[in-house]
């Protein structure tokens, strides 16, 4: 028993050591005023598996963070869509 609890513990370890943060930047076309940024930071922010959002008018995009292993770059892209602000990730 004492060994399956242990074997347990190994894998639970490995799968959250293969979980990676990374960063995609999000062109967001749409951002027309100085305000829409927060609405595309508060959409991408709910989206569970996001570390940090940073969102810019001026830029028309947004840079996020996020884990890999709990979110896609197609649910943030859903996300900021389904706010009303389409974007595609930025080559």
């Amino acid at each position: 028993m004492l060994r399956n609890v242990f074997l347990l513990a190994g894998l639970v370890f490995a799968s959250a050591a293969l979980a990676e943060d990374k960063t995609v930047t999000l062109s967001v076309p749409g951002m027309y005023c100085e305000m829409c940024p927060a609405t595309v930071k508060k959409a991408l922010s709910r989206v569970p598996g996001v570390v940090k959002v940073d969102a810019s008018y001026k830029d028309k995009q947004a840079v996020v963070t996020y884990d890999d292993s709990k979110t896609s770059i197609d649910a943030l892209t859903g996300a900021t869509a389904n706010a009303g602000y389409p974007s595609t990730p930025k080559q």
